[in-house]
């Protein structure tokens, strides 16, 4: 780069000094905030960085007198930025716009008229149109950028048409349209006019603009000898900017679904800069090595943070390579149940071929832009000296468009080490939780001493899927779910049932259901399948094996698991009823593979049988599990025979029917099926206390977690209603200091437990006793 002579550093000073200033002026005087300090400070940087490659010695008396102008350019940009005064930005506007003939006029005047001077003055115009036009484009409508773009479009058009970069002479007509697309936006921003009249107006000016653009490129055409048509040069301009795209794209995308709005891409990529002075600092091997290394690596980022993104929507966490890897084939068989088994596999090779497209994509998209900067060390630099402006600015202001990403960013970098140290944090906590499943205050309980409050009955654990507590606190979904819990307790009440609520933090959200179970009967938190697998090698005491232990027949119905379940015997459970095993010959409802009723109503008749003995069981309802629809009807219980009853049902609804759907049908077909499922449970639960009052059970009633993010919203906390439910008032004193709440709806100041510490307060409750 040429190191600018003393003068012309002096005045390049003096510009930026005094953009400071306008700066801070509008800051203190109208309220100019931290986004419009920093667009502003960009802008100075860039007028100044660009002027000091500028050929000349010095501006000149003309040049300062642009300079000055581009001042004002500065104030208008930050003001665009952050509109907090109209007047301030159309004086700052109209000031410039008539200093563009003093400029030339002390040009012509000293005798100074220079080929960059007109440059300077005519690239500063441009700019100052596209600022104006992109603020009355938040009045009128996007069509006024036309005016803002024209002359950019007009360059982008020469790498394909050369010819239109050819001489051509100035014509009154054209100077006078030019001049006045600034007055037409100037009046326009002013918000002064009607909306009707500021439209016909800039329309006029627009069509005015088109006009004089059309009239020049015929002159050009007739005056060219040839009309080459450079393609693959245009072909190769469009591939570096998908390539910058890319790049883009994988600094900023945010991997969070609450995050993934227009003004979290609104920031300044630390990275972006680092790269580009290493790329113009390295020779020409090691930057070709160190560039593809460097995009593998933004790729494999990319297509994590594309993970975080869809694991943020659907289970309101990120992606966790070291403990998640399970759920890529658990989303898989989701995609194959609800869609088909043939739409499983594609979509499985398509992410597949989108992640190596994305890993190699970005390697050659970081290569090429390298090469790009390399073979333009003075332009890369500038612009490493911009965006080094722009970032520093944002991270000394603390400025955040959006909560929680700064606009000074660096996330790849901090996420590429949190990825690393996640590898070494899920070895610590394999070895955490070796230590906590280690201590079990019930691991040498006698059997006779366990839950012995509980002896003769049966027992039933009762998991609603997804019924978190949304689904009775937010306003859109509480009005109808809790009319159908507040008529069960009726209907429950009336058979002499009563019951104590509280409220469960599930380890989990949006899916990963089995985890939740295994925390709520282990008494250990279980948030990942890295825990899962290690606790189902353990020997630790869980729920279900205490009853087992103390006598009781425990046994799991589980509609949704369609294979092997070898964790039955880890659970301590005499027999595990799944898919196969349930003689269904109904259709699946989406996800749900048979609709709750037939599911109590088998266990009925498999399990609850004349000479039955007592009876420990988990029931997992899966009628309330995503995407939700369609839902079964409701039959007379001696109708459900089968299950082919069900029959015909509506339309299946494929996985991602959750994210296609718009958002209030989502939400109502979410209510509607936790009404189905607590209605349905509740019915036999009255069913059973008239049919067998002497065997009616006790229940524990929960929900195993939140719904997704595409019901709750995006930030859900993860807690869950738990119910007792008992004819017996024994049953529920023992649980009187737990301050739980009478009925089926905890109260606002109900206590808010684990997950993981129900176990032991359980086991507590009901024994040991002597």
């Amino acid at each position: 780069m040429r190191r600018p002579p003393p003068i012309l550093t002096a005045e390049l000073v003096g510009g930026a000094l005094v953009s400071a200033g306008l700066l801070g002026v509008l800051a203190q005087g109208v309220g100019l905030g931290p986004f419009g300090i920093v667009v502003g400070a960009t802008a100075a940087a860039a007028l100044v960085v660009l002027l000091a490659g500028a050929p000349v010695d010095a501006l000149g008396p003309a040049g300062r007198v642009t300079l000055v102008r581009g001042v004002l350019v500065v104030g208008v940009t930050a003001l665009v930025a952050d509109p907090v005064s109209t007047p301030a930005l159309v004086v700052l506007a109209a000031v410039a716009l008539a200093l563009d003939g003093v400029d030339g006029a002390v040009a012509r005047r000293r005798n100074v008229a220079s080929v960059f001077g007109a440059r300077f003055d005519m690239e500063l115009d441009a700019f100052l149109l596209l600022v104006l036009s992109w603020h009355v484009a938040g009045q009128l409508g996007s069509w006024v950028l036309l005016i803002g773009l024209a002359r950019y479009l007009f360059v982008a058009a020469m790498v394909v048409l050369p010819w239109l970069g050819g001489e051509l002479r100035p014509l009154f007509s054209g100077k006078v349209v030019a001049a006045a697309q600034g007055v037409v936006l100037v009046v326009a921003a002013s918000t002064l006019l009607p909306a009707v009249a500021a439209t016909v107006l800039v329309a006029a000016a627009l069509a005015a603009l088109l006009w004089s653009f059309g009239r020049d490129v015929v002159r050009l055409w007739r005056g060219a000898d040839d009309h080459p048509v450079r393609v693959r040069r245009g072909l190769a301009g469009v591939l570096t900017l998908l390539a910058g795209a890319l790049v883009l794209l994988a600094l900023l995308l945010p991997g969070d679904i609450a995050r993934l709005v227009e003004p979290a891409f609104v920031r300044v990529p630390l990275e972006v800069l680092v790269a580009l002075v290493v790329a113009v600092a390295l020779p020409a091997w090691a930057r070709r090595v160190l560039a593809w290394l460097a995009g593998v690596v933004l790729g494999v980022m990319l297509v994590l943070t594309l993970f975080d993104l869809g694991f943020s929507a659907a289970i309101a966490r990120p992606f966790d390579p070291a403990r998640d890897a399970v759920l890529l084939g658990n989303a898989y068989d989701f995609v194959a149940e609800t869609s088909g088994p043939t739409v499983g596999v594609v979509v499985a090779v398509l992410v597949a071929l989108l992640g190596i497209g994305l890993v190699v994509g970005t390697g050659g998209a970081v290569a090429r832009l390298a090469r790009l900067a390399a073979g333009h060390r003075a332009a890369a630099l500038r612009l490493a000296a911009v965006l080094a402006v722009a970032w520093f600015v944002a991270w000394t202001l603390s400025l955040q468009l959006v909560p929680g990403v700064p606009v000074a960013s660096r996330d790849t970098s901090i996420r590429a080490v949190d990825r690393a140290v996640a590898i070494d944090a899920g070895v610590r906590d394999q070895q955490a939780f070796a230590r906590e499943a280690g201590v079990d205050a019930f691991a040498d309980v006698p059997d006779d001493r366990l839950l012995t409050a509980l002896r003769g009955r049966d027992v039933v654990v009762a998991v609603v899927e997804s019924y978190g507590m949304s689904a009775l606190e937010d306003p859109g979904l509480a009005g109808p779910v809790r009319a159908v819990v507040d008529d069960g307790e009726r209907r429950l009440g009336a058979v002499g049932y009563t019951a104590r609520t509280g409220k469960l933090t599930s380890p989990v959200a949006g899916g990963g259901s089995w985890l939740a179970h295994a925390t709520l009967l282990s008494g250990l938190w279980i948030d990942g399948e890295q825990r899962h697998t290690d606790l189902v090698s353990s020997s630790r005491l869980t729920l279900t094996r205490a009853f087992e232990q103390a006598g009781w027949r425990t046994v799991t119905v589980q509609p949704g698991t369609t294979g092997p379940w070898p964790e039955a015997a880890f659970f301590g459970l005499d027999r595990a009823y799944t898919h196969d095993d349930l003689g269904y010959r109904g259709p699946r409802f989406s996800w749900s593979p048979m609709p709750d009723q037939y599911l109590l109503s088998a266990f009925d008749r498999l399990e609850r049988g004349p000479g039955a003995p007592p009876t420990m069981a988990e029931l997992v309802l899966t009628s309330s599990h995503g995407p939700w629809a369609p839902l079964p009807r409701t039959v007379p219980w001696e109708a459900v025979g089968d299950g082919s009853v069900f029959g015909p049902q509506e339309p299946q609804r494929s996985f991602q029917s959750i994210f296609t759907t718009p958002a209030p049908q989502v939400r109502e077909d979410y209510r509607r099926s936790i009404e189905y499922s607590l209605s349905t449970l509740y019915g036999w639960v009255e069913r059973q206390a008239v049919a067998r009052p002497d065997r009616a059970p006790v229940l524990v009633i929960l929900g195993d977690h939140q719904a997704s993010p595409a019901v709750t919203g995006p930030t859900p906390d993860r807690d869950v209603p738990i119910s007792i439910v008992s004819r017996d008032p024994a049953v529920l004193g023992a649980v009187d200091d737990w301050g739980w709440a009478d009925g089926l709806t905890p109260d606002p100041g109900t206590p808010v437990w684990r997950m993981d510490a129900f176990r032991d307060r359980f086991l507590t409750a009901y024994g040991p006793r002597p």
